[in-house]
């Protein structure tokens, strides 16, 4: 579990890197400046294998991610339950 959650937090930290370096690089840029091929990071873009990789990348770090929340979630319903029921007895 605990090599699943990394996984998924190192993918998250380097989609969120990437993020802050293309934002930070749209921010330096003058209102003048002709627009940038890539300014919309959520658009998808045909025909490109990197494209298609950082996707299914961050589609996976979805997935890894969900899976981990859910299994967080279910800990802390199973430790709340186990405390209600200590605190009957």
């Amino acid at each position: 579990m605990a090599d699943a959650t990394t996984t998924a937090k190192d993918r998250i930290d380097r989609a969120l890197a990437t993020l802050e370096r293309k934002v930070l690089d749209l921010k330096a840029r003058p209102a003048t400046a002709p627009a940038v091929g890539d300014d919309d990071l959520f658009a998808p873009r045909a025909g490109l294998p990197e494209d298609a990789e950082r996707i299914a990348a961050l589609e996976a770090a979805g997935r890894d991610a969900a899976g981990a929340l859910a299994n967080a979630a279910d800990a802390v319903r199973d430790i709340l339950e186990q405390q209600a029921k200590d605190g009957q007895g």
